[in-house]
């Protein structure tokens, strides 16, 4: 062995005591800020290169970045600026009202997501941009800091190791458009170290909390890396602890942390489950392996494709990684275990019963691979465990660069390789193994320190610019704030009147979210969390949706409007259309006279207890003065009134429903339906009487609420003296919701009340199911790390004594 690695082998394995305490933290501080720098040089380079947003004039809000995560963190900017319709508990502007909690714990409740209040509002893409930015180099900054407790070695290697994994194909990829992802690339490292905790008997309570942020910032991340962090630390204990009783009390210890730091996150936890529960069932499919060829092709840079698992850490960390098992440094036990850990979880990528464990059970809708960050920051672990032991020789340099070559061979037979890939990939494993040979001569090592960064930022650019290109090619892509938005903004807020009405966004839309993107308290909504019951009322009364039916359409109807309260509509010329509403509250007879049916129109005359829609006075022709509204809700294609404008209809089965569309007024023969492709199997024409539908109103309006005040999480509406039937709110029933301390019931989908005729009030509240619950075991996992803290102080005082 040379001596230069015999020297770093022993420097590595000198006892703890041996390194002085300041030093090393100071050590550690260092590898983590270099880290950090790293990772956001080369995601920032990678934006800038592809032109995207803030960096050019592309998109960057591509998929469920726009659509979704944007809008909510809007939403966040308006309750912590105290601007926002509703509180934490329940959301008033989305979905004519529904359950908050869920949403945040799914999407919000991160420690970085609070960045965006310190941005103007109109820079909220460039605020989640940041925020995006700063996960990632966090997560780099905290495998640094992990590697370095695990063992000691060089700052720098630490630091680039550490970048090598928060620039995995995975974060630049595929997190990157999700952004609550990026919690569990963060969390992974954290949870190791509290492992490492474990394993030493050190910083109980602080490791419950750092378990306890992981999962109240992203369970479903968390998850998967507490798994990985299982099986990190299974290792380590087989690795550096003998005996059953000794090694069954660091996993015991471990144990605990965890289920108390799940524990303390049980108040968001509970009823975020619970809330999945009663959510749109929305798509679900079986799990397919890719091809092998496709696997190992995702191990090079510049490769994309939305349902494989994106590997690549950099080619100087695969080199580490494949040539630990032929590191004669480390004991052949330390090379299989740790070896075999990365095979081991690699394979359980591929395997449809370990494929079922990461994910919950449950295969995603979308990218099947979304543990795929667990595998790198394992091969990056790897990687430093035999680095800290000294250099890999020639020989096992070698070896694993066969190991690589051989992998990249096996991917020429995918279709995602690219001739950049490959060049990349070669030019960075030939450059790798040539700084790390030179890392044995001082005089070389901080060139070959530079040399090794300068790869992998190339290398991370490249995989997070061909990343945006393969983005922008497949999926759906949204605007960022700009003229457009303050435009509707504004006329939204010039129209505002609640709670005495409900102001709607309107379409078409800019995101699925629009009334949290930009105001209002209309009927779009799109979330994980979309309740089943709101997804089935407005598909029965006519509304439009996508991802299969997760994100429901606004309804740009007047009956629907009336029902909900919708006092003003901002029209798409930007202008804003003002009606005469019902309040939030109306009393309707106690007797319900059926169920929804297939039509919307008799389901709109169902809720609104009144005929107001008339059949055609010929086919395809409406009555001249009435309004002809179209149902297709499979037609992908545009119609139209003889004579009149073309009305796009967005039907995609099953993804896509199109909505209840008005085509104009109709002028009698003259006005005939014309569909501009052939009919579709499934369609009907109806014809809205406006004087009824006014008539209907006021008779609604007569006996309605005559006064309501709405709070953050609940409403009280004042009822006209003997008041009997039923009182309606125009709030879909979800469950939570209680009214004059009763469970609230339902009426063709919308929350009710019973009235016995001596009521003048009705209260009601909002509570999401599973919060006391989960307060309760909060509760419990707090007197527990109480009594752990109190333990410990007392060892610690009978000790000094």
């Amino acid at each position: 062995m040379p001596t230069s690695q015999l020297a770093q082998r022993q420097t590595s394995q000198r006892p703890a005591t041996q390194v002085p305490r300041g030093a090393g933290r100071r050590a550690g501080v260092l590898g983590a800020v270099f880290a950090s720098v790293v990772t956001a040089v080369a995601v920032c380079g990678g934006d800038a290169v592809a032109r995207v947003f803030p960096y050019g004039g592309r998109h960057r809000s591509v998929n469920d970045l726009g659509n979704q995560f944007v809008p909510f963190h809007a939403h966040l900017w308006d309750l912590l600026h105290g601007r926002a319709e509703g509180g934490w508990l329940f959301n008033w502007q989305s979905g004519y009202g529904t359950s908050f909690l869920p949403d945040l714990g799914t999407y919000l409740t991160s420690p970085f997501a609070v960045l965006v209040a310190l941005f103007p509002r109109e820079d909220i893409d460039l605020a989640v941009y940041v925020v995006t930015v700063l996960k990632t180099a966090a997560a780099a900054a905290a495998m640094a800091w992990l590697l370095r407790t695990q063992r000691r070695g060089p700052w720098w290697a630490a630091g680039l190791l550490g970048a090598s994994y928060a620039l995995c194909g995975w974060s630049v990829i595929e997190a990157a458009y999700n952004p609550m992802w990026l919690d569990g690339l963060v969390a992974f490292p954290l949870l190791c170290l509290t492992g490492e905790w474990a394993l030493r008997g050190r910083r109980p309570v602080l490791g419950v909390l750092v378990v306890a942020v992981g999962w109240t910032a992203n369970f479903y991340t968390a998850y998967m890396a507490t798994l990985g962090a299982a099986l990190v630390l299974v290792v380590r204990v087989v690795l550096t602890r003998e005996g059953a009783r000794e090694r069954a009390r660091v996993v015991g210890r471990a144990a605990v942390t965890t289920l108390l730091g799940i524990g303390l996150s049980a108040p968001v936890l509970v009823p975020l489950f619970l809330s999945t529960k009663q959510a749109y069932p929305g798509w679900s499919k079986e799990f397919g392996p890719v091809p092998w060829s496709d696997f190992f092709a995702r191990l090079l840079p510049a490769t994309y494709s939305f349902n494989s698992p994106a590997v690549f850490v950099g080619t100087g960390t695969l080199l580490l990684v494949a040539a630990l098992p032929f590191h004669r440094a480390l004991p052949a036990r330390t090379r299989c275990w740790w070896a075999g850990l990365v095979v081991a979880v690699a394979l359980s990528l591929q395997w449809e019963p370990t494929h079922l464990l990461w994910h919950l059970f449950a295969t995603p809708n979308g990218s099947a691979y979304r543990q795929t960050f667990v595998l790198a920051g394992i091969a990056v672990i790897a990687a430093w465990t035999g680095l800290a032991a000294g250099v890999p020789g020639v020989r096992a340099l070698a070896a694993g660069g066969g190991l690589l070559t051989a992998a990249a061979l096996w991917a020429g037979g995918s279709a995602l390789v690219t001739t950049w890939g490959y060049a990349l990939f070669a030019a960075g494993l030939l450059l790798g193994a040539a700084a790390w040979r030179a890392l044995g001569r001082r005089r070389l090592r901080p060139a070959a320190a530079g040399l090794l960064a300068a790869v992998l930022v190339a290398q991370a650019a490249a995989a997070t610019a061909y990343g945006h290109k393969g983005k922008l090619a497949g999926l759906d892509d949204y605007p960022s704030w700009g003229r457009a938005h303050t435009a509707r903004a504004r006329a939204l807020a010039g129209a505002e009147g609640w709670p005495a009405y409900r102001t709607d966004a309107g379409r078409p839309a800019l995101s699925g979210n629009d009334p949290l993107l930009l105001g209002g308290e209309g009927g779009a909504y799109y979330s994980s969390h979309t309740p089943d019951v709101f997804t089935r009322t407005m598909t029965a009364l006519g509304a439009g949706s996508t991802s299969r039916g997760r994100s429901v359409q606004s309804l740009d109807n007047p009956v629907t409007d009336a029902l909900f309260a919708v006092g003003a509509r901002l029209k798409p010329d930007g202008s804003v259309a003002r009606a005469e509403a019902l309040p939030l509250v109306t009393v309707q007879p106690a007797e319900v006279p059926g169920a929804y049916g297939e039509s919307p129109f008799a389901n709109q005359e169902l809720l609104l207890g009144a005929k107001v829609y008339e059949d055609p006075v010929a086919p395809g022709v409406c009555r001249a003065g009435t309004e002809a509204f179209l149902w297709a809700p499979e037609y992908n294609a545009t119609a139209r009134l003889a004579g009149g404008r073309p009305f796009k209809l967005n039907g995609n089965p099953p993804k896509n429903r199109a909505a209840l569309q008005s085509l104009g007024l109709s002028r009698g023969p003259a006005s005939k339906l014309v569909f501009d492709r052939p009919a579709p199997a499934r369609w009907a024409l109806s014809c809205l009487d406006g004087a009824r539908l006014g008539a209907a109103v006021a008779a609604l309006r007569a006996k309605a609420a005559t006064g309501v005040r709405v709070t953050s999480s609940g409403l009280t509406a004042t009822l006209p003296p003997g008041s009997t039937g039923t009182a309606v709110v125009s709030v879909p029933a979800i469950a939570g919701w209680s009214c004059d301390g009763r469970p609230g019931r339902s009426r063709l989908g919308l929350l009710a009340v019973p009235l016995d005729g001596r009521t003048t009030t009705v209260t009601c509240e909002f509570s999401p199911p599973g919060l006391p619950a989960g307060v309760a075991v909060a509760g419990v996992s707090v007197l527990a790390l109480a009594g752990m803290a109190l333990r410990r102080r007392q060892r610690g005082a009978g000790a000094g004594a």
